[in-house]
């Protein structure tokens, strides 16, 4: 699994943020547009693009994209 793949993909359910802005370092929760629907789609593009299940405890207990990859990347 690639990080920058994954990056671009997280960014990729972001409509209105700018894609440039967004790292692996990026607090996603402290974006504009983070939501439960993008939360949704998160879950729904990692299992997806690398068949893996997340669930919502995974995104919460994770701060930064980084974090996220991590967790995906151990299951």
């Amino acid at each position: 699994m690639d990080k920058n793949a994954f990056l671009s993909s997280f960014a990729d359910q972001f409509d209105d943020t700018d894609i440039s802005s967004i790292t692996l370092n990026t607090r996603f929760k402290e974006l504009d547009e983070w939501s439960s629907m993008v939360a949704l789609m998160i879950i729904a593009m990692v299992d997806e693009n690398y068949n893996k299940k997340i669930t919502g405890a995974d995104l919460r207990e994770s701060d930064t994209i980084e974090q996220l990859f991590n967790r995906v990347s151990a299951k």
